[in-house]
């Protein structure tokens, strides 16, 4: 049993396309039963489009795990630079711009 719970260290390949990295200001999320469907889009400023630029499919429990990644990450991050302020951001987490919950 321990042989089985001892973590193999891994090792990430990066192409040189992934390399350069996208930049998104909207996230669009959907959901099944089994999956969830991240499209991150971008949307540029006075226009009524959006497009896509990487589509990510998960599975409900991948996605709670990347949920408290992300809050840990943040965590870490506000620790060493400060809380992070949002413009439009009201104390209740809802936002009139960029990256929101409908």
């Amino acid at each position: 049993m321990d042989a089985e719970r001892k973590s193999i260290p891994l090792q990430l390949e990066l192409g040189d396309k992934e390399s350069e990295g996208i930049y998104s200001n909207l996230a669009v999320i959907t959901h099944s039963s089994s999956e969830f469907v991240i499209d991150f889009a971008r949307r540029m400023p006075g226009t009524p489009k959006a497009k896509v630029y990487a589509r990510v499919v998960m599975t409900p429990p991948n996605v709670l795990l990347l949920m408290k990644t992300l809050e840990q990450n943040l965590a870490v991050y506000e620790e060493k630079f400060g809380k992070i302020r949002v413009e439009g951001l009201d104390d209740s987490g809802k936002s009139d711009i960029g990256f929101r919950a409908s």
